[in-house]
């Protein structure tokens, strides 16, 4: 059976990307901080010569690296630490697969965009607007430098159940139930992802072992606000505390978004033969699978 290794398993998309692989190959997964699987490998993907030690150890055909520096307004301010995860430690997970001959996919994200134009095609030239989208995007140019085999996988505001962490389709859940008012911007546009149908899609990228660029997101581009009303609908919650608000007027961000990262993912519907869902239908798949502990009370 193939042994795919999978970075980043303490996360939303690597503890489903977890999950999901395990019925079909022999999956490891690393974590550096928090496991979340009960045979996680800790794994810092900044620290080479840890990095070349494990990979070496478990040997993998695949590598899915998922892990990375996610707070884009931390990113902002702590730069090293955004370079040492998202830049070096990228740098350290492709040269490991290198060394052995492993396949390695590479998630990135719709931030290597300047959110301009928005709907994005795999040839469009990234323009990052903040230094997250900077440091995956040098990344994504580590990969292509260093490996043969891999694939680069964009995606967009990635959503689902996790065991520890609230993403923005959990804590719009969170606030709504307990009846706290949310503001959330209008005029950010992106293209919502369910996790486990990004892990859905990275299995058929490995199945049928196709390489390059990819985006891998939910068919549907949505502004923020829109998204929080379809997840209020969804769920049953009361969609009058969702209030919207200008990108310009939110003061909590620190680092500048693109206006419109939106992901035109017609290849890989094309290569993977398969229409991707939009946002109500990855939502009402959310809903049946949720967890006991996120039941509304």
């Amino acid at each position: 059976m193939k042994r795919i290794l999978v970075t980043g398993a303490g996360g939303l998309l690597g503890s489903r990307l977890t999950d999901i692989l395990s019925r079909k190959y022999e999956v490891v997964p690393t974590h550096n901080t928090q496991p979340t699987q009960a045979r996680s490998v800790k794994m810092d993907i900044s620290d080479r010569d840890v990095v070349f030690r494990t990979v070496s150890q478990i040997s993998p055909a695949i590598v899915v690296h998922a892990g990375a520096a996610t707070n884009v307004d931390r990113c902002e301010t702590d730069r090293d630490w955004a370079w040492r995860v998202n830049v070096e430690g990228t740098r350290n997970v492709a040269e490991g697969c290198t060394r052995i001959g492993a396949k390695l996919i590479y998630v990135s994200t719709d931030y290597v965009f300047d959110g301009e134009r928005g709907f994005y095609r795999e040839g469009d030239k990234p323009k990052p607007v903040n230094n997250y989208g900077l440091t995956k995007l040098r990344g994504e140019e580590y990969v292509e430098e260093i490996c043969g085999d891999h694939v680069i996988a964009r995606t967009s505001v990635l959503y689902g159940w996790h065991p520890i962490k609230l993403n923005f389709a959990t804590r719009v859940i969170d606030m709504l139930r307990n009846g706290r008012e949310i503001n959330v911007v209008s005029d950010h546009y992106n293209s919502p992802t369910f996790a486990d149908v990004l892990a859905d899609i990275i299995l058929r990228l490995i199945e049928k072992d196709l390489k390059g660029v990819y985006h891998t997101s939910g068919s549907e581009r949505m502004d923020r606000y829109s998204f929080a009303l379809k997840i209020a609908e969804t769920f049953g919650l009361d969609e009058t505390l969702v209030k919207p608000v200008k990108m310009d007027d939110l003061k909590a961000w620190v680092a500048r978004r693109p206006r419109d990262s939106s992901l035109c993912v017609e290849k890989a519907e094309g290569e993977l033969q398969i229409d991707l869902p939009d946002v109500d239908e990855s939502l009402n798949r959310m809903k049946r699978i949720q967890p006991a502990k996120f039941d509304a009370k």
